[in-house]
């Protein structure tokens, strides 16, 4: 179980691989987080760790989040040593990641390979989305866990062994939470919002908007139907991270997708490819 949030089950994360419309499952590592148990001091199992003022859950919850920095810089190691530019796109359900990448990978993936790791609780619907469109995916489906996190990574880039010189883009479970936590090994974050999910979510998940190198605000294709003030939004999440950049776009329409790839191009050494929409 997941020490920082509570999610996690026994079985843990599979790793699948989908390409040429075939399935070929990887459950040789079917431990959870795997959070090595390399601390000194022991576990009393008998204790009520449910309580928020506990130094042990502290405790425990800076091992989880120093095991998980120490692999998230071996991936960004190993990416950058090949060139590979790493994506963390995170949003709640439904916000339309998977739309975006599937726009991404049709247009962009004409100029650079393009490989993509799939987050989800569960199926493997979203990667034969991202297969149908061109790219090279791998599935991990993380059972009850709410995020991803760079042990996973590190198995999934064993598994797809992206091109160098490679865009990599990372889809993480949709939650706006506990994603905020976890480094890794990526070159960006990028928190992915909808219109039709209303104006106030900088303030409603202030961390991963505090974290978060780009804002992507979708679907701007419903603004004359919904109530969504752009302006607004763009005020909120820029009072949380002054630094923060702000690209308005319609993945659907492709309407904004030219600024998108410009800071795509940004974060690597691959010069930005303008798209005719």
């Amino acid at each position: 179980m997941c020490a920082t949030c509570g999610c996690g089950d026994a079985t843990g994360p599979r790793v699948s691989v989908v390409a040429g419309g075939e399935h070929e499952q990887d459950d040789s590592h079917g431990h959870g987080h795997h959070h090595d148990h390399d601390h000194d001091h022991d576990h009393d199992h008998d204790q009520d760790l449910g309580h928020g003022h506990s130094d042990h859950t502290v405790i425990l919850e800076q091992q989880v989040l120093a095991k998980n920095d120490r692999i998230a810089v071996h991936n960004r190691e190993w990416m950058r040593g090949r060139g590979v530019t790493a994506l963390n796109i995170m949003s709640s359900p439904g916000a339309g990641k998977t739309t975006l990448l599937a726009r991404t990978i049709r247009e962009l993936g004409r100029e650079r390979p393009i490989a993509v790791i799939e987050g989800d609780q569960e199926t493997r619907l979203d990667a034969e989305r991202i297969r149908e469109a061109g790219a090279s995916v791998v599935q991990v489906n993380t059972g009850a866990g709410c995020h991803l996190d760079a042990e996973m990574i590190d198995r999934a880039l064993r598994a797809l062994d992206p091109a160098d010189e490679s865009l990599l883009l990372i889809e993480n479970v949709g939650n706006l939470v506990c994603p905020a936590l976890f480094d890794l090994g990526e070159e960006g974050k990028v928190v992915l919002i909808s219109t039709p999910e209303g104006v106030d979510k900088p303030k409603k998940y202030p961390h991963i908007f505090a974290v978060a190198d780009l804002v992507v605000i979708n679907k701007i294709d419903l603004l004359p139907y919904v109530e969504f003030d752009v302006d607004a939004c763009v005020a909120q999440a820029k009072i949380l991270n002054p630094a923060v950049r702000v690209v308005v776009l319609s993945a659907t329409t492709g309407e904004g997708m030219d600024e998108w790839y410009e800071w795509i191009g940004s974060r690597s050494a691959i010069s930005p490819v303008a798209v005719d929409n």
